[in-house]
């Protein structure tokens, strides 16, 4: 039985080397084909279609910073300079304080009236 069973599954198992041509000993390989391979087309078409269905988000992110432009150079002045500030700290209760830095220039009010400190 055995038997039976060994000879079965070689017959049934692939041979690798009885299906592919035998090849002469000074064969030379072919020349490769211009232009992308396979792999270079399948990735080309993989972030062409991540792009598209990125697009539209991509749209509105701009249309929303275009919206808060306005805001956000508000902020900035009242800011002045970035480096005049701590490092953030987190407090317990989920509070995120910015401090800012001791030696820092008084902060020069912004030129827009209506913004208040």
């Amino acid at each position: 039985m055995k038997q039976t069973a060994l000879i079965l599954a070689l017959a049934l198992a692939p041979l690798p080397m009885l299906s592919q041509p035998a090849l002469a000993q000074d064969a030379t390989p072919a020349p490769e084909e211009d232009g992308p391979s396979l792999m270079e087309r399948g990735l080309a078409l993989f972030f062409e279609g991540f792009r598209q269905e990125l697009e539209p988000a991509i749209e509105g992110m701009g249309k929303a910073l275009t919206e808060m432009q306005p805001a956000i150079d508000k902020l900035m002045a009242m800011v002045d300079d970035i480096t005049n500030y701590q490092a953030p700290e987190l407090l317990e209760n989920g509070d995120i304080i910015i401090r800012r830095k001791p030696d820092a220039p008084p902060i020069k009010p912004p030129a827009e009236p209506g913004i208040e400190l």
